[in-house]
């Protein structure tokens, strides 16, 4: 994962993503799913081209529901 990429479950959500003052993309994913990891790779991608505009963060949603 990117270092610019943050981290975010149920207790973080809220004040990361929702009150963040700049444009947020969410990744959901989970660790058994095959497609999840090709697009982790494509975020990470992003972030590191867009980071300093966007915010980029995951969400572990076997973790968070």
């Amino acid at each position: 994962m990117a270092e610019n990429i943050l981290e975010v479950d149920d207790s973080t959500f809220e004040a990361r993503v929702l009150k963040a003052d700049i444009p947020v993309l969410v990744d959901f994913w989970a660790p058994w799913c095959g497609p999840c990891k090709g697009i982790g790779m494509m975020v990470d991608k992003l972030a590191g081209s867009y980071g300093d505009r966007i915010l980029f963060v995951k969400c572990n949603a076997d973790d968070s529901q």
